[in-house]
């Protein structure tokens, strides 16, 4: 049961118990540790036939009725990026050096604030 193979197919039945339609990825079991009835893969996937768009996710497994059945996942490295380049700012966070989340893309004049109600044009009524 310490194969590849195996664990491949223990991932694709849990992918399949999300809604997930495998056959449109490429999934590959690039690196597997077995510990008796566990087991600890890293996966990787990518639109079929391309290798573009890959990403990574390792997936803690246990033998199950001579099965292996993923019973966990580990989230950090989801979109197959691993470290960030030093210096960048986590997706949704201020780069450094900013207190602007979105890099001061405020309306012109604004001065990144938002303007006082008194200060938009009044809305028209539809009729």
């Amino acid at each position: 049961m310490e194969s590849k193979d195996a664990v491949r197919q223990g991932v694709l039945d849990y992918l399949a118990t999300k809604g997930m339609t495998p056959t449109a990825m490429d999934i590959n079991v690039t690196a597997v540790k077995f510990n008796g009835d566990t087991a600890d893969a890293t996966v990787s996937f990518a639109a079929k036939g391309t290798g573009a768009g890959q990403m990574a996710i390792q997936y803690h497994l246990q033998l199950k009725d001579s099965k292996w059945a993923v019973v966990g996942r580990q989230d950090a490295n989801q979109h197959g990026g691993g470290q960030m380049p030093p210096g960048s700012a986590p997706m949704g966070a201020a780069a450094p050096g900013t207190d602007n989340p979105h890099g001061g893309m405020g309306a012109p004049g604004a001065g990144g604030k938002m303007p006082a109600p008194e200060d938009l044009p009044p809305a028209s009524k539809k009729k």
